[in-house]
């Protein structure tokens, strides 16, 4: 196509200096653009990763709403849908409950309070990508782009966006711990206290004891129906077999509660004292569902006051996590406890509170129906928030209390205090006012600091521990919020760096048992094998870190071996096994037979053999496999004649289903023939059998599993990956053209796109691609260019 001249010229100016020529090999293409306010570029590169360069902030964010609808239309489009309860509208009555459902945690309060929590640039960031957005949506309408062929499928159409509909929707963001709350009730009505003990490990350690008030057997196994509901991933196959889309009530509590446990993270953050250049390394691979399309997706925004490279969810402007030349960030999980279920007596639709009857707000919305008249639905509010559940025969209702209803609390917006920060007082002014999901901040900068800060509203409980439901009566009312400073926080730390892995990190001089964050972390296990690896690392290199990303090395499987190494079995196939685990150097590599034998044991058959001899039998279909840190610990603790037959049993258990699934011939066991990556998209379920086939991606054999720091989460169906790092930076802070990245399957979400799956090898293989920074390099790697012109 013929070159834009002025709008070439403009964009050099923009740049500054020379850079390198872009080869004539690459596509470019030039376009104008209704709602751009001055010309811009966009190159693509080798990967799929698009670098934005604009001439102001407002246009930059602009043109990443556009081409977030460019590469992920479809995957945006049903995020709002879901998340404002809009499903019905575009796919007919069987979405009708989860937009219900949806509506409930919807944040319902002063949008001028919310507006204002995210600071300078956070509203022109949010209007210009809805925007953005909107103007691809209006070329798609017009013709002049690709309808994407989920939407034939489904026979909708993409709808618009208003800016505040990205912080409206709240339940795409992790809090906790309302679901294990409702466990927790349900164990201890049937079995006692003593009996969640083997369910769920609580640190620091803590006295669990039921609330004054509170019956737990007043609590419903499906109480949290509707909480459920409003946080699953749309499921196709109601409308693909014309029923209504709800929570499957043979889904037990304790599995919809191991699923979202697996949704943790790894990040490190290494002082130039300990690398091998003298400059910073900041590595971060978060953990969520695997699939496709990716949860996440790689941007670069240039523009005057703005330069920020990295990754975030493609419904959001900007980044959560990356660099902008300065400064680095990196983010995981930190367990803060953000919700309460709230127990009320009830009469019609008032509650009792101190005292005297409460109203409940009614609130009534109407449901767009495909197809149909329109549904009009009630929604009930109490003053801690949504009523999920309610009895009227008993004179019960239910309601949680989530950090969600507060301003500032869009799930990663918080990030945009950390675009511009410049040195380390910007980045605690940006986690004291972090909201949610609760993070675990690490930082790095060129000046060489580096640090971690704790992030995330907290609840002050000043009479309880946040483990129960409480009565909604005004006995249990969280005292505000804690104050700024008030989370623990590590600068330049003396060990040279500072790792996190959703583990309970408190510092042990901090208030602890005062203050009350959390007593439920995740497993230590990836941050012991983490911390042992970046200690023995005097001066690491980028090349370190991305083995130690991907490192298959469970930490936990040691204190499972340790346990049986002193076993012997007369059954000769046990006895094999046994040697085998003897041997092993706790690698869970594709190729190791005893990384098969350790996880179908110690994950699928070890913890129910446990539970079986532990718990009442009451519990024990509640309590389900539980979780191996639990379970060890008991093991541990129990007597070798109590605890040696549970081991040999479930071993033996172990060895059957791996004969079945694997063959009789232990020598050809392999963990790589079990476990592997099969992405899907819950759209196939609509598709016929080529265009499912060609939307699908696998299998392909992967190594590691949740315990080792390549978290590789599987379902206990078929050992199958479900959760873990679908992207992974290393970022060389301050040589940042070194730095090096990985998005899995692909940044497109088109299945014809060959972005669309050209990273799912390489991610599987453990490799990496370069995040280039500079003008130079970026130019050096482009695919294509596209030069954007305003509409006149």
């Amino acid at each position: 196509m013929v070159r834009g001249s002025g709008i070439l010229a403009a964009l050099t100016m923009l740049a500054g200096a020379a850079h390198a020529e872009v080869s004539t090999a690459v596509r470019q293409e030039d376009r104008t653009l209704a709602g751009l306010n001055q010309p811009a570029e966009m190159i693509i590169d080798r990967w799929g990763i698009p670098h934005i360069y604009a001439q102001s902030a407002r246009d930059a964010f602009f043109l990443q709403g556009y081409n977030a609808a460019r590469d992920r239309l479809w995957q945006i489009d049903l995020w709002r849908k879901r998340g404002l309860g809009r499903l019905s509208a575009s796919l007919g009555p069987a979405y009708v409950a989860q937009d219900r459902a949806a509506r409930l945690f919807l944040y319902r309060g002063d949008m001028a309070a919310e507006w204002a929590a995210y600071g300078p640039g956070g509203r022109e960031s949010v209007e210009a990508f809805a925007a953005g957005i909107n103007a691809y949506v209006a070329e798609v309408r017009a013709g002049k782009r690709p309808l994407p062929v989920e939407f034939g499928l489904t026979k909708s159409q993409p709808e618009d966006w208003k800016p505040e509909d990205v912080l409206r929707i709240r339940s795409h963001a992790l809090v906790s711990n309302v679901t294990s709350e409702v466990a927790r009730a349900r164990v201890v009505c049937a079995g006692g206290v003593e009996a969640d003990a083997l369910r769920r490990k609580l640190e620091p350690a803590h006295k669990l004891s039921v609330p004054k008030g509170l019956d737990p057997c007043d609590v419903p196994a499906d109480v949290l129906k509707d909480y459920v509901l409003a946080t699953e991933p749309v499921n196709f196959k109601a409308l693909a077999d014309a029923r209504t889309a709800e929570v499957d009530t043979d889904i037990k509590l304790a599995e919809v509660i191991d699923r979202r446990a697996a949704e943790g993270s790894n990040n490190w953050t290494i002082s130039g004292a300990r690398t091998a250049t003298g400059r910073p390394i900041l590595a971060n691979d978060p953990h969520r569902p695997v699939g496709v399309p990716a949860l996440r997706y790689i941007a670069h925004l240039e523009a005057p006051g703005l330069s920020i490279i990295g990754a975030g969810e493609p419904a959001l402007p900007g980044i959560s996590f990356g660099h902008n030349g300065t400064t680095a960030f990196g983010i995981t999980i930190f367990y803060i406890d953000q919700e309460d279920l709230y127990v009320y007596e009830t009469r019609g639709a008032t509650y009792r509170y101190k005292g005297g009857w409460a109203p409940m707000t009614t609130v009534r919305e109407t449901i767009e129906v495909k197809g149909e008249a329109p549904r009009e639905v009630e929604l009930r509010f109490t003053r801690h928030g949504p009523v999920v559940s309610e009895d009227a025969a008993r004179g019960r209702a239910f309601a949680i209390r989530t950090i969600w209803g507060e301003p500032g609390l869009a799930g990663y917006f918080g990030s945009a205090r950390m675009w511009r920060a410049k040195g380390w007082d910007d980045f605690q002014t940006a986690r004291n006012k972090w909201g949610a999901p609760p993070l675990n901040l690490v930082y790095a900068d060129t000046s060489g600091e580096v640090g971690w800060s704790a992030a995330g509203r907290t609840p002050v409980r000043p009479n309880w521990d946040g483990l129960f439901p409480v009565p909604g009566d005004g006995r249990y009312e969280w005292k505000g919020f804690l104050e700024d400073g008030g989370l623990p926080v590590s600068r330049n730390p003396a060990a040279g760096f500072f790792a996190t892995a959703n583990e309970m990190n408190l510092p042990t001089d901090y208030p602890r048992d005062e203050r009350k964050l959390s007593y439920e972390w995740a497993d230590a296990t990836r941050s012991v094998r983490i911390k042992e690896v970046l200690a023995a690392t005097p001066k690491g290199t980028l090349a370190d870190s991305m083995a130690l990303q991907t490192d298959a090395v469970s930490a936990q499987s040691r204190r499972g071996i340790a346990l049986v190494r002193t076993l012997a079995s007369a059954d000769a196939e046990v006895a094999r096994a046994l040697d085998t685990l003897k041997t092993w150097d706790s690698n869970l590599a594709v190729d190791s037979a005893a990384a098969a034998i350790y996880e179908v044991w110690a994950n699928k058959h070890l913890g129910r053999a446990t539970v079986a001899v532990a718990a009442p039998e009451s519990v024990r279909e509640m309590i389900g496999n539980s979780s191996p840190d639990p379970i060890l610990t008991w093991l541990e603790a129990a007597p070798p004649a109590i605890r040696d037959p549970i081991l040999l049993s479930s071993l033996a258990a172990a060895v059957a289903e791996l004969k079945v699934r694997l063959g009789p011939d232990m020598s050809t066991w392999a963990w790589g023939r079990l476990h592997v990556a099969r992405f899907t998209p819950a759209i196939a379920a609509l598709a016929g059998p080529e265009l499912a086939a060609q939307m699908s991606l696998g299998p392909l054999q992967i190594p590691g599993s949740a315990s080792s720091p390549r978290a590789a989460t599987y379902s206990m169906s078929d050992f199958s990956q479900t959760a873990g790092a679908s992207v992974r930076f290393v970022m060389d802070v301050g040589a940042w053209d070194n730095s090096m990245a990985i998005n899995t399957p692909g940044q497109s979400g088109d299945p014809l796109s060959p972005h669309y799956r050209d990273l799912f090898p390489l991610w599987a293989a453990g490799g990496y691609v370069p995040l280039r920074y500079s003008r130079e390099a970026v130019n050096r790697d482009a695919e294509t260019v596209v030069r954007f012109a305003p509409a006149k």
